[in-house]
């Protein structure tokens, strides 16, 4: 298994203000599969997705990603671990305001051992005709298709989506899903996505539900729906 999570938990404060975010979570997720981990507001998903991608420490458990144990890596081996595995999406885009879209990607290319062919990346996302434009000049779909193409450039083994067409109208969302699709399909990238949206659910290889801390239910789609074709986004 590529992504495996062994009861995994996580809590913030303490004394009065203590709170369990994650109270021991279990899941994993085959190379090269598209999975969403769904749940309300405070479930512990987001926690969950930055223990995940080293940007939150967990209190206790195991996650191992294509074999690596990142539970007690120092800060500098989780930077490391960042680097040469993953890229990071969000719903707010994160851009450089004063960068241009060319120069926002370079800055992940700069980094990354095996970087993807920059030029077949624009022309992927359809950012060719807008690679020299700064990020007040796009709109918000275009914002977010040069954030992932950022994450991409590194051409990493696990994308860690969160909440990627939160910001974005309905018809937007589904060019970035179809997008993020496509990626999967050319690329084998595996994908994470964390989303409030009930119909993204329908078009990825598994389903997470989590709940108080926990998961809920998980399972694999029997019959997974184009992005192309969601509706209710």
């Amino acid at each position: 298994m590529y992504l495996q999570v062994k009861d995994v938990k996580k809590s913030y404060g303490k004394d009065t203000s203590y709170v369990q975010v994650l109270k021991g979570i279990s899941t994993g997720l085959e190379r090269g599969q598209m999975c969403v981990i769904q749940g309300t507001s405070g479930s512990g998903k987001s926690t969950l997705l930055n223990c995940i991608g080293g940007l939150d420490t967990m209190d206790s458990g195991s996650i191992t990603v294509d074999g690596r144990e990142i539970f007690g890596l120092r800060p500098a081996q989780l930077s490391d671990y960042r680097r040469e595995n993953l890229g990071f999406i969000f719903q707010f885009y994160n851009l450089v305001p004063n960068l241009t879209v060319r120069e926002n990607i370079q800055i992940c290319q700069h980094i990354a051992d095996k970087p993807l062919n920059m030029d077949e990346l624009l022309e992927t996302l359809g950012l060719t005709e807008h690679q020299n434009k700064f990020p007040a000049q796009l709109s918000g779909g275009q914002q977010q298709r040069c954030a992932i193409a950022r994450a991409l450039i590194k051409n990493p083994k696990l994308l860690l989506c969160d909440e990627p067409t939160g910001a974005l109208d309905s018809k937007t969302s589904r060019d970035i899903l179809v997008l993020l699709e496509e990626i999967n399909a050319k690329y084998g990238t595996t994908m994470l996505i964390v989303t409030h949206n009930n119909s993204i659910k329908n078009m990825v290889h598994k389903v997470i539900l989590i709940k108080d801390g926990l998961v809920k239910k998980e399972y694999l789609n029997e019959k997974r729906i184009p992005a192309a074709e969601l509706e209710d986004l």
